[in-house]
Order: structure tokens, then sequence, then C-alpha cells
């Protein structure tokens, strides 16, 4: 049997970059937060894997297309690299229903907070749910963790402060814990491990 690997799963816009602008659609758009590659390396450090899992709903409502997505996501891995820092894989949904792009204008599993991309990721990698965290400005975020049985952080960078103080109410999902971006998600992880 496969050892079980401790994962951290990351969304991309909000958490680990800039979206102040709206949707990036171009790898020049791509500005990481100045914490983040230090932030991934230390989870790197940690013995975690570590995935992005995006979802890209711009692709559906033609916005930009799918290679756009590769090569944002190009540039991240190779601005990670620079400082010593990589993430394991990147997933990214392109789909919402409301999309005018065929074949992304469907609901499907893969949108977050649907597990598709966490299935895809457990297929590849044996993952330990209970040393395993699901990091995110969104509550779709919370919801992807909450469904694969993760533990689940809300950052309040991007769109995670506007988020907790309007759509708490509404939302189904309840983050474990609430911090204000990744650098303090990994911290915290780092002390929860400790206990």
């Amino acid at each position: 049997m496969r050892e079980k690997n401790k994962v951290v799963f990351l969304d991309r816009d909000g958490t680990i970059n800039s979206d102040e602008h709206g949707y990036i659609n171009h790898p020049d758009d791509l500005i990481l937060y100045p914490f983040a590659a230090k932030a991934i390396g230390k989870l790197n450090k940690m013995g975690y894997l570590v995935f992005i899992v995006t979802n890209q709903a711009g692709v559906a409502y033609g916005y930009f297309q799918i290679d756009d997505v590769k090569k944002i996501n190009e540039k991240l891995i190779s601005e990670l690299a620079k400082e010593n820092t990589k993430v394991d894989d990147i997933i990214f949904a392109p789909y919402h229903k409301k999309g005018k792009v065929e074949p992304y204008n469907i609901q499907h599993e893969d949108r977050k907070p649907g597990i598709g991309m966490f299935k895809k990721i457990q297929e590849k990698y044996q993952i330990d749910n209970t040393t395993s965290y699901m990091i995110g400005d969104k509550f779709s975020d919370i919801g992807f963790g909450y469904n694969a049985g993760l533990k689940t952080i809300l950052v309040l960078t991007g769109n995670g402060e506007d988020e907790f103080l309007n759509k708490r109410k509404n939302s189904k999902y309840t983050p474990d814990f609430i911090v204000n971006d990744l650098a303090s998600a990994v911290d915290l992880i780092e002390k929860l491990e400790s206990y």
C-alpha cells in the first residue's frame, strides 16, 4: 500500500497572487504577493505536496483561452522557481454554467466547491485527508476543502475580507481558521503540526 501524503491545496488568484484588477488573463497580469514564494517554500520544507486548484470561469465566459491560463501558470511556476520554491501540480476548472463558450458553459464537478480537481489529484497521489489543508480567499475554496474532507483556512487577501464580511451568513461552509494571508496560514499549519 502506498504511503499517504500530507497535502496543501492552494487557490491561485487572491491567495498566491493579487487579483485586485479582476480576471488574470495575461502572464503580465500575474503579480505574486511578496510573501507567496517564501510561504510555499516553507510548505516544501515541511514535507507537504502543494497543489494549486483554481476556478478559471473566464474561459467559459470568453475572456481568455485555455492556452492563456496555461501560460499564466507557467509564469507562476517560473516565478516560484526563482525563489527555489515549487508546486507539485496546477489544475484549473474552465467551467461555468452561465458561460458562453462551449464545451465549458456547463455545470461541472471540477468547479469549486465541487471536488473534481481533488479527485484528479487523489488518483495520482495518495492523500492523507487528516493532515491536509485547503487555503483560499473564497467560500467556494472552503466548500472544496470541506467536501474533500480537508481542514480549511480562509485568507483575507483577494476577496477574502469581502467574502467574510458580506457572504458568511449565506454560506453553508465555515472555515476552520481565518488568517490574514498565505504566510499566516503556513505559520498556522506549522504551529498545528507541533501540537
